[in-house]
Order: structure tokens, then C-alpha cells, then sequence
């Protein structure tokens, strides 16, 4: 599992007439955790007449119950959220009300309703004002003070309509996918007191979308509705569902947490892999690495267990040690962009010529499936550096910078790959593109020179 920094962006959530400070959070990428979502995700997906592949997930480190969407097809999911989620159904079910918002271009509309919303917000307030300055500044405070309430109740009447169309989308998607729609009935009834104005700010999920007797009637009514109403969770997807958890919690709490959540006397597999994630965080190696062994002989061919055996020799210093789980996991899960990483990381560690050709090789596969994959530019660079083809790791540190955002020095790496690149091979190409894209986006443009005048 890995974190990385995050920039909240305006979403779906819609929490619109609250001041709005975007915050940093943490974004993680485990092959497991996405293995799994995606597996429960791109049947909806299809069902809502979307292609899986254009939408992007994103599993964010908030405990907070949780989930959005914005533009551009991104889908946001709280670790929260599925920490909370007793059943797989209940987690799919979210997702299928989520992708409800993105078949129904959810976002798009609601500009024109918080544009609704805003303009008797805006008239409110002038009369606070005008009374305020007429003598009377109680009477201005009051109808000041009212105005955000008048323009949330507005927006929310609206947004009542929408949240409920988008409940009978998420059961069609899950009676087309031949699964039930008890948990997302059930996820809502459980937090229903949840209302939009009961000041509870433990699930913002629910403050965003506005619970009612009679939306939640209407679900019912069309779960209950449904000829899959009674089909249950595979005890595949349950294990799947505990296993996750148990990763998630291993991983982003204090080990003594996970011990607590986890005790000894708890013997089953999601049990170990806790408790096993968490001897590795406390640096314990040899009792980590002794109960992932454990595991891994009950499942050889589990991917996960051999990546996570791998990390953990790579992380002790043992790069030549973990290649053989990275292979495995790889060659058990060729699709998955972030073992191969994983494995050329472990490669390019080795210092071995010939392990750094097989190092680029992987990124190159990984760099296909994710080309803004600021991680894979990173170690690309690296890969090139050792082979002394310093253009292409100008090229490369150029892209990595790009990936992130940081214009002006995804520009003067361009600049500088392009002195040394041959003239009119595509890699000169893409160099030459990268500072063309830069020097003529007036957007690109100002934020790489507010970035240069920063530094």
C-alpha cells in the first residue's frame, strides 16, 4: 500500500454554501484494495452504459463515511466508507448510487442549481444590508443570518429530487447486475438520523445527500420490487470484503490498534493478515515476514500475499531477496499496473545491469496502462540515470513533473531533453510537445510561472 499527497477538488458532495477550504488528504494505491473495488464496480459501470476504463477510481485516507464523484469520470471513495460497510452489497450499492450521478451528469446540472440557489441568497443578503445601514442592524443580522439557510434549503429541495432518482438508478444497475438492492437500503436505513440538518458531521456522506421517510419508501418499494431481492454476497466477495478491511486497518492504524481490533485469539485469515501488516509497520520484520510465510503457504497463489512478502524484504534492505515473490505476484497478476511497479522498484534496487534493462521494460508495461503515473516516471528516470542515457531521464523526470502539475520544471527538463534527444525521434517529439503544451496553455502557462516566482 502506498499514500500519496491529495488535493481535494470540488465534488458531488455539494456542500456548497459552507465555506469551502480544500484540504490536503492522502490517496492510496494498493493492487489488492483497487482489484477488488474494480471487480465490484465495472458490472455497474456497464449497466449505467459507461465504459470502465474511462472512469478512474480513487481510494482516499479518510475515515470519514464518504463518497463522490467529480468531473472527468472520478469516482472517490472514503477508506471510511468501506471500513463502514457491513456487506459487500452495501459497498457496491454506494458505488451504484455514486455512478448514478455520473450516467446522470449529476455535476453539470447542479451548476445550474446552486446558480438557482445563490441568486435569492444574494438578494437576501442586500436587504441585510440595506437594513443594516437604514439603522437597523439586528433586524440586517437576521435576515444576513438567514440568507445561507434559505439558499441551503433551496438547494437541498433540489438535491432531494436528484439524490432520489439516482436511488431508482443504483437499483436498476443492481437488478441488472442480477444483484440486490438490500444494502444500499440497508447502508441508508442504518444512518438515517443522519439528516441534513441534525449537525452531525460524523458522515458527511449523509449530509450531502438528504435522507427522507419517503426517499427511503421509494427505494424499498423498487428493491423489494426486484426478482434478485433475496440473492446474498458470495462468501468469495464476504472474504474479499474482510480482507480488505483488515489491510486497510493494518495499514493505516497504530499497530497497537490493529492488535486490539485484531486480537490473537482471532484465527481467521483476515485476522493474520492484520496483524501480520502490522508487525511490518512496527518494524518486527522477522515475525512479519513469518506470518505472511504462514499465509502464503495456505495460498501460493494468492498475488497479494507474495507482494506484500516481497515489499517487505525489499523494504529490509533484501532487494535480490524479494524478486522471486514480485515475479509471482506479477505473473498471477500480469494486469495489474502497480506489481509490476513494485517489481521494477525491486529490480533497479539491485544495481545489476541487466536487472535495469528488465526495470525498464516493466515501467514501459506499467507506463502503457498509466501514463500519468508520476511514481512509474520517477523510477523510469532513475532507470535511464543508471544506464548513463541521461536525455531519456530528462525525458522522463520532464513527464514526472508533468504528471504532477509542476509546470515549470516539467518545462525545463523538456528543454533540456531536447538538446540531447536526436531530432525527430519520438521521444525529440514528445520532449518539443511537453514544452509546446506548457508555452501555449495561457492556464499551464501561469501556474508554472506563479510556481518559478515561488522558488
Amino acid at each position: 500500500m502506498r499514500l500519496y499527497g491529495f488535493l481535494a477538488a470540488f465534488t458531488i458532495v455539494l456542500c456548497i454554501f459552507v465555506p469551502n477550504t480544500a484540504h490536503a488528504q492522502s490517496s492510496i494505491r494498493d493492487a489488492e484494495i483497487e482489484a477488488v473495488v474494480r471487480d465490484w464496480s465495472d458490472p455497474i459501470f456497464i449497466a449505467a452504459g459507461l465504459r470502465p476504463g474511462d472512469i478512474n477510481i480513487h481510494l482516499i485516507n479518510d475515515g470519514s463515511m464518504n463518497a463522490f464523484v467529480t468531473r472527468g469520470q472520478n469516482m472517490f471513495l472514503h477508506t471510511g466508507i468501506i471500513l463502514n460497510a457491513e456487506t459487500p452489497n452495501e459497498l457496491i450499492g454506494v458505488i451504484a448510487h455514486e455512478t448514478g450521478h455520473m450516467a446522470g451528469g449529476h455535476l453539470a446540472r447542479s451548476d445550474d442549481a446552486i446558480k438557482k440557489a445563490m441568486r435569492p441568497m444574494i438578494l437576501t443578503m442586500g436587504l441585510g444590508i440595506l437594513a443594516a445601514v437604514a439603522g437597523a442592524p439586528d433586524a440586517g443580522a437576521a435576515i444576513l443570518s438567514s440568507a445561507q439557510k434559505n439558499a441551503t434549503v433551496t438547494f437541498f429541495a433540489y438535491t432531494r429530487v436528484l439524490e432520489a432518482s439516482t436511488d431508482q438508478a443504483a437499483a436498476n444497475y443492481m437488478e441488472a447486475t442480477h444483484q440486490s438492492g438490500e444494502g444500499l437500503l440497508r447502508f441508508f436505513e442504518r444512518f438515517r438520523y443522519n439528516e441534513v440538518f441534525s449537525g452531525a458531521t460524523r458522515y458527511p456522506y449523509f449530509l450531502s445527500h438528504p435522507l427522507s421517510s419517503e426517499r427511503i419508501n421509494s427505494l424499498k418499494a423498487r428493491v423489494d420490487a426486484s426478482p434478485y431481492k433475496d440473492v446474498k454476497d458470495s462468501p468469495e466477495n464476504i472474504h474479499k470484503l474482510a480482507m480488505i478491511k483488515a489491510k486497510i486497518v493494518g495499514f493505516l492504524n497504530p499497530p497497537e490498534t490493529t492488535f486490539n481490533l485484531y486480537p490473537e485469539t482471532d484465527t481467521s485469515m483476515p485476522a493474520r493478515y492484520a496483524r501480520a501488516i502490522a508487525h511490518y509497520q512496527e518494524a518486527s520484520t522477522s515475525i512479519a515476514l513469518k506470518q505472511i510465510g504462514e499465509l502464503l503457504k495456505e495460498e501460493p497463489e494468492n498475488p497479494y500475499f507474495n507482494e506484500l512478502y516481497g515489499q517487505i524484504l525489499f523494504e529490509s534492505a533484501q532487494a535480490d531477496k524479494s524478486l522471486p515473490y514480485h515475479r509471482r505476484a506479477v505473473e498471477l497478476r500480469p494486469d495489474s499496473p502497480l506489481l509490476r511497479l513494485n517489481l521494477s522498484q525491486a529490480l533497479i534496487a539491485t544495481e545489476k545491469p541487466e536487472n535495469i534493462d528488465l526495470a525498464i521494460d516493466e515501467l514501459k508495461k506499467v507506463l502503457a496502462i498509466e501514463k500519468e503515473n508520476s511514481f512509474a516516471w520517477y523510477e523510469l528516470s532513475i532507470a535511464y540515470e543508471r544506464k548513463g542515457n541521461t536525455a531519456l531521464a530528462k525525458l522522463a523526470t520532464a513527464e514526472q513533473a508533468y504528471a504532477m502539475g509542476d509546470y515549470s520544471r516539467a518545462r525545463a527538463f523538456a528543454q533540456r531533453a531536447t538538446i540531447n534527444l536526436p531530432q525527430g525521434t519520438p521521444e525529440w517529439r514528445r520532449a518539443n510537445d511537453i514544452t509546446l503544451v506548457i508555452a501555449s496553455d495561457p492556464r499551464i502557462r501561469r501556474q508554472a510561472e506563479q510556481r518559478q516566482r515561488r522558488h
